[in-house]
């Protein structure tokens, strides 16, 4: 597996949450093609599979591990379960997400769909960083960092949406980024956040299927004149990830074709 990047990941292992479709798997190959071993997460056995398939077939090495980023349980036995599998962790992208339907009113919110949204896009989150910080801090590093973890925030991390819970949850994910920065410095783990806007992605789609008249305003929000490509973001992390970035952490970089520069 090749590609411009070379296979400077070669001998790391890297856990991808939320990796069966859109962002996540794309990260998931895009890392693979730089020779990581990768742990493919999701809740859709058939769909990690395929993605697993694909990496193999390119020559990579790759699992898939079904886990709910909520249940800490889970998030334990998938850490544990790359590490039996490859030896170590270097790499986590805490990718896996929900989009919060619901209610544009704060007030109309339901109970369930609230802790719904903050369980998994802030506690999954913290989960997924409570083990793979855990275990970074024991081994050896690989690199010039002893680990690296990207979050997934959005934009909605930086200015408002119409969901109230969804805001709520990607602005914490900045919060809980930075905080976890600072205090792992030191220690040589690197901790950043992605923030994208709209990306042309399973999730869009289906808003794009239950609001169609909204496309074109979510087209023209962007300078750049387009959606976005979950490969363009995997770009991204993936520099977050490599040895090019060994300065940078506590970060949370923008992808958003221009859409909070107006």
């Amino acid at each position: 597996m090749t590609e411009s990047g070379g296979r400077d990941l070669l001998g790391r292992v890297a856990l991808v949450t939320g990796a069966t479709a859109g962002i996540g798997e794309a990260t998931a190959l895009a890392l693979a093609r730089r020779g990581a071993s990768v742990v493919v997460n999701g809740l859709d056995e058939r769909r990690g599979a395929g993605v697993v398939g694909r990496i193999e077939r390119e020559g990579g090495a790759a699992m898939f591990c079904r886990a709910d980023v909520s249940d800490a349980g889970q998030v334990e036995a998938m850490v544990t379960a790359a590490v039996d599998a490859y030896g170590r962790l270097d790499i986590g992208f805490n990718n896996a997400g929900v989009s919060g339907d619901g209610p544009a009113l704060v007030h109309e919110y339901g109970i369930d769909e609230w802790r719904r949204t903050i369980d998994v896009n802030v506690k999954g989150v913290w989960l997924c960083m409570k083990y793979e910080i855990a275990q970074m801090l024991a081994q050896d590093p690989a690199g010039p960092s002893r680990g690296v973890i990207v979050n997934m925030s959005s934009i909605a991390g930086l200015i408002a949406s119409a969901s109230g819970a969804y805001t709520a949850s990607k602005h914490a994910v900045i919060g809980l980024t930075k905080s976890a920065a600072l205090v792992y410095a030191a220690e040589g783990i690197r901790i950043n956040s992605v923030c994208p806007a709209s990306i042309h992605t399973p999730m869009f789609d289906r808003y794009a299927e239950a609001t169609p008249d909204q496309v074109e305003v979510w087209r023209a929000s962007h300078p750049v004149g387009r959606i976005g490509r979950p490969e363009e973001v995997a770009d991204a992390v993936l520099w977050l990830c490599s040895d090019g970035a060994p300065f940078v952490t506590g970060s949370s970089l923008v992808i958003d074709g221009g859409w909070t520069a107006q």
